[in-house]
């Protein structure tokens, strides 16, 4: 799948770590340090610009080592980057551990994930079929 980019963050292009990776690593584009306090959040820049097809978005996500070895993941995980958005695409962090974290520039801070998505149009109804879960929510199917 082909994605125009525009790339003024000055360094390589968002690339997979491995060749079977789903995800992109992309990097923090920022001019200065941004420090995140334990329960600190920033958007953090990274000089991207996408032209995504119609019918896909670019999923953010966090990555596995910064989450589990700093407590650093992404705030509002999955980010979402739809198709008509044309603006920079940032990254929006947050340190949940209680130590201080500093963003430096070039750092591999979240993964980029193309995914097709399907439009959905709503049929209004009286009513829904049946299930045996029915209504049954949070918990409902058991804890083990």
């Amino acid at each position: 799948m082909i994605v125009k980019v525009l790339n003024k963050s000055g360094m390589p292009l968002p690339a997979h770590a491995t060749a079977l990776s789903a995800g992109l690593d992309v990097r923090a584009a920022n001019e200065t340090p941004v420090v995140l306090p334990p329960l600190g959040r920033a958007m953090i820049p990274t000089g991207l610009y996408l032209e995504i097809p119609a019918g896909y978005e670019v999923q953010v996500r966090p990555r596995s080592g910064l989450a589990a070895k700093r407590g650093i993941t992404v705030l509002n995980a999955p980010g979402t980057i739809d198709a008509d958005y044309r603006g920079e695409v940032c990254v929006i962090l947050v340190n949940l551990s209680a130590e201080e974290f500093v963003v430096e520039r070039g750092e591999r801070i979240a993964q980029l994930v193309l995914a097709r998505h399907e439009t959905i149009e709503w049929e209004t109804a009286d009513a829904l079929s049946g299930t045996s879960r029915g209504s049954g929510g949070f918990g409902s199917t058991g804890t083990k």
